[in-house]
């Protein structure tokens, strides 16, 4: 077993940043419809508000992120492995049998998560936000969206609140269905995923693919030439990285240089002109 760094660090805080806005949301939602009475109608309501305006703005990092870092691919749904996971998670999860879908830095999700989380995005949230801002401005309503009436989508608000809770209830168990019991939620917590060997393999073979993706001849570059310049290339980091983990030097590996080299950054400025 090794951890693997998967989640980064806005990708955290975007998720628990979300998490704890839909659990406000979920609350005060509660209480607007009378269901609970811990805090009043009035204080619901305006919390219920202030989040909502909280989790759009939220939306629109996270729009930002997932474009600029091409991490919206990870939502692509995909038929691949479909029956395999699901056979998984009827059976196969009870027998301790191996998880059909490993995890990697540009595949994070697997075929169901990826349904799922598509139409969180594409469907759920959006239809939430509409919904509710629709619910806003009833009293208040713009040039073309006067309604006579809030039954309708008081109805689809709450069945899609509704939709929001049950993914949050089974979401809640299958974060225990990881290598332990918590080590999906420490993954989420720290970034740092616990993998097998072989998926370590792996991981460093996806890497330095999408590495070379990002490295190509500039114009006029004979192709044969450019190539041949960018394969001697790879293959000369891959023997510096091999020799830096016999060393013990890669970033991220444990030892008293790199926590020196950490705590004192001089100290690798010196040990480079040496």
């Amino acid at each position: 077993m090794k951890k693997v760094y998967l989640y980064k660090r806005f990708e955290r805080f975007w998720h628990w940043g979300q998490t704890i806005l839909i659990l406000l949301l979920i609350f005060t939602g509660f209480e607007i419809h009378g269901t609970t009475n811990f805090i009043g109608y009035a204080t619901a309501v305006n919390i219920h508000n202030i989040s909502a305006w909280i989790f759009m703005v939220l939306i629109v990092f996270a729009i930002f992120w997932h474009i600029t870092t091409d991490e919206w691919k990870q939502y692509l749904p995909t038929a691949k492995n479909m029956k395999a996971q699901l056979d998984y998670y009827i059976i196969g999860i009870f027998t301790n049998a191996p998880h059909p879908s490993k995890k990697r830095t540009l595949s994070k999700l697997n075929p169901l998560q990826r349904i799922t989380y598509f139409a969180l995005k594409i469907l759920l949230i959006p239809t939430m936000v509409i919904s509710g801002l629709l619910y806003m401005y009833f009293n208040y309503p713009l040039p073309g969206v006067e309604m006579d009436s809030l039954e309708i989508v008081a109805l689809v608000h709450t069945f899609v609140a509704y939709l929001l809770l049950t993914f949050l209830i089974i979401h809640l168990y299958l974060i225990t269905t990881g290598h332990s019991t918590t080590s999906n939620l420490s993954a989420m917590i720290t970034g740092w995923e616990i993998v097998d060997d072989e998926e370590v393999k792996d991981i460093v073979a996806e890497a330095v693919e999408e590495a070379g993706m990002k490295i190509k001849p500039i114009d006029g570059e004979e192709d044969e030439i450019g190539h041949k310049e960018i394969k001697d290339l790879v293959i000369e980091a891959l023997k510096e990285t091999e020799e830096k983990v016999d060393k013990k030097e890669l970033r991220g590996q444990k030892g008293d240089h790199y926590i020196h080299e950490i705590t004192n950054p001089k100290s690798i400025i010196k040990k480079n002109k040496k």
